[in-house]
């Protein structure tokens, strides 16, 4: 089972908002934090104290403390979507608009994901965000749906977010087109494997009714 997003200490969520500014500049590292610090009156020296986990930890606390916002800007429209599609949908929407201000931020992490020694960080990251944002627009499923459902969305929430990076449209309304025919897609995948299903269902059904009948 996946962990959801893990709520950030509030001494971690004060410093992570306080260097984000400096991240373009200095990356994911103790300098843009100690700039953070210092550009709000506090001692820089504290940034060897934050943060034990160093740039996996800042990464892992931005995207969670990101999608916690996300979800918390949704919930009005999740309670008032009936659909399971456009309730995911409005969380991934509030998503895309709390990492808007920290676009070269949000660069800056995903050019540290996609380095092959970041893989395991990169995918518990984004198993994280699909189990949140299942978990965030009601999903009830249990067993070996729960699993497709987080590895489906999982599995788009990637290119995604590459595709936002480049999105010039306003209200992110590019990144949720690619978003929708993504979701589109493994709708479709999902209906005709569970009509495969009843297709071999039956016709193993009848092989076996023939193979039970006694010789004539």
């Amino acid at each position: 089972m996946t962990e959801g997003p893990n709520p950030a200490p509030d001494a971690d969520v004060a410093a992570l908002d306080v260097m984000l500014p400096f991240v373009p500049v200095h990356g994911w590292t103790r300098h843009a934090l100690a700039a953070g610090l210092g550009a709000v009156g506090r001692d820089p020296a504290e940034a060897a104290f934050l943060f034990p986990g160093g740039t996996t930890e800042m990464l892992e606390s931005f995207f969670a403390v990101t999608l916690a916002r996300a979800v918390q800007t949704a919930a009005p429209q999740v309670a008032s979507e009936m659909r399971l599609s456009k309730r995911v949908r409005a969380v991934l929407a509030a998503f895309l608009a709390a990492l808007d201000p920290h676009k070269e931020a949000a660069r800056r992490a995903f050019a540290l994901l996609l380095l092959p020694h970041h893989a395991r960080l990169a995918t518990r990251i984004l198993s994280r965000l699909a189990d949140g944002i299942w978990e965030a627009a009601g999903d009830q499923s249990e067993d070996a749906s729960w699993y497709t459902k987080r590895a489906s969305l999982g599995a788009i929430l990637m290119p995604t977010l590459l595709y936002w990076l480049n999105d010039i449209e306003a209200d992110q309304a590019g990144s949720l087109a690619f978003f929708d025919r993504r979701l589109a897609g493994l709708g479709r995948f999902g209906r005709m494997r569970a009509r495969l299903r009843g297709t071999c269902g039956g016709l193993m059904g009848r092989r076996m009714r023939r193979t039970d009948r006694p010789a004539a």
